[in-house]
């Protein structure tokens, strides 16, 4: 199958597919025209990357993993080298944080939805969501060292207006 093809069936772009192909996770048959040819292989391939790439983790990472992932409903993937699965348990524990951050956050918005006064709400949620995400991030959260993220540079909208931040 060509690019476009590959494109579709994965809901992913060409130009993320040639991305892709630029850091080695993938390697398409080429036809002698020079259109990249892909097999079903690389359909498995793709849904790999695409999870991988959206638990947080970057293409070098990945092009570790790739060789070893099985593929859907195949069996499980054999053993690895002791550094690579040191790597990997890192990663799955920076995931886990990231998911009980996320699960902490939606329970702060559903309580802040469904109560009648949202500021003691937010006030009581911060200590919990904040320390939890300031420990996994190694600093405060809100706070950054980007000066258009300090109040009065991005939090101006067009008009002069300042946008008022809901968790600060």
């Amino acid at each position: 199958m060509r690019i476009g093809e590959l494109a579709r069936r994965t809901g992913t772009t060409p130009r993320a597919l040639r991305y892709y192909e630029e850091q080695g996770l993938l390697t398409p048959e080429r036809r002698p025209s020079g259109y990249r040819e892909y097999g079903e292989r690389d359909l498995d391939a793709v849904h790999g990357i695409r999870t991988l790439l959206a638990a947080g983790l970057n293409s070098a990472v990945i092009a570790e993993i790739l060789p070893g992932l099985p593929p859907p409903g195949g069996r499980r993937a054999g053993p690895t080298c002791p550094e690579l699965l040191a790597g990997l348990a890192r990663e799955r524990a920076r995931i886990t944080r990231q998911m009980d951050e996320l699960a902490a956050a939606r329970a702060l918005l559903d309580t802040i939805m469904g109560s009648e006064a949202p500021s003691s709400v937010i006030l009581a949620g911060r200590s919990t969501v904040g320390v939890s995400a300031r420990r996994s991030a190694g600093r405060s959260v809100g706070r950054s060292a980007a000066p258009s993220d300090r109040p009065g540079a991005a939090g101006r909208k067009p008009d002069g207006v300042r946008s008022r931040a809901v968790l600060e």
